[in-house]
This record gives structure tokens, sequence and C-alpha cells, in this order.
């Protein structure tokens, strides 16, 4: 019997190595089965799946300057796909509010009866003491005024 791509044939594992097994198959010729066409399913360790001895039917799925490929999964049904499982969503719940320390309040200020000019003025007050505070700061720190550091 003359093996051809395709064929189905029965044979005894000769040998496990940890990417494949040796098959010896009729006519005194043999093949390799690769881990990967050994099962459906992901297989870690080969020695859990196939062990020298075991008679298996494979089927030849190349054969290339005389080496002969073969697959056992071939021949095997495919599993149903496992049905995905749902995770239940969570409810959306709207980040807090983050207001930085240097927003100004202009909420308060629309109560007022005040005049554009008086709004803008206590923004710049209130934006010349945080710069102020700020530049206190950075000199406490070591940081001179054009921006590098004091020695």
């Amino acid at each position: 019997m003359a093996l051809e791509v395709g064929s189905v044939v029965k044979g005894n594992v000769t040998g496990v190595m940890k990417f494949g097994a040796f098959v010896a198959l009729p006519d005194d010729k043999s093949g390799m089965v690769h881990i990967s066409e050994i099962s459906h399913e992901y297989v870690n360790d080969i020695n859990d799946a196939i062990k020298v001895g075991d008679e298996v039917t494979v089927k030849v799925i190349s054969i290339d300057n005389g080496k002969i490929s073969l697959s056992i999964k071939a021949n095997l049904e495919k599993p149903a796909p496992k049905p995905k499982q749902k995770r239940p969503r969570k409810p959306y719940v709207p980040a807090p509010k983050v207001t930085s320390p240097g927003d100004f309040q202009w909420e308060d200020s629309k109560n007022d009866s005040s005049s554009f000019e008086d709004m803008m003025s206590r923004f710049k007050k209130t934006s010349e003491d945080k710069m102020s505070d700020l530049k206190r700061g950075n000199e406490s720190r070591g940081y001179s005024r054009r921006g590098g550091r004091n020695k």
C-alpha cells in the first residue's frame, strides 16, 4: 500500500519527543505527528496525551523529501465550541465632579448685581494671590526666579 496525502492508516508510536511523536507505519515507513496535530485541545505536555507503544490512527497530511507528516486530530471530530459566558455589566456610575482648587467661583458672583469690571477685578486679585503663593513656595524649595535650581 503506497502512502499518499490524505491516506488514513494505523501505526504504533515508537518515540515521543517534546515537539511530537514518531509513528511506525506500514511498509517499514515512519512519520511524525507534531504536538499541534495530536488534539483539538491545547496539549501542554505530549506525555499526557500519547505514550510509546500506543496504536494510533493517523492521516497523512504531507510528504516532503521522504518526510511524512501525520495528524491524529484530523481523524477526530472537532468539538462544538463552548458557549461564551456573559459577564454581568456593571451599572454606569458617573465620576464625581472634581474641581481644582484654583477654580474661580463664578456662580457666587452671578447672584451679585455687580458689574463685569467688579467681577474681573476680583478674579485678578484671586489670581495674583495664588501666583504669589506659588512663587513663595518655589523660592522656599530652592528654585530661582529663572526656573533653575539654586546651589
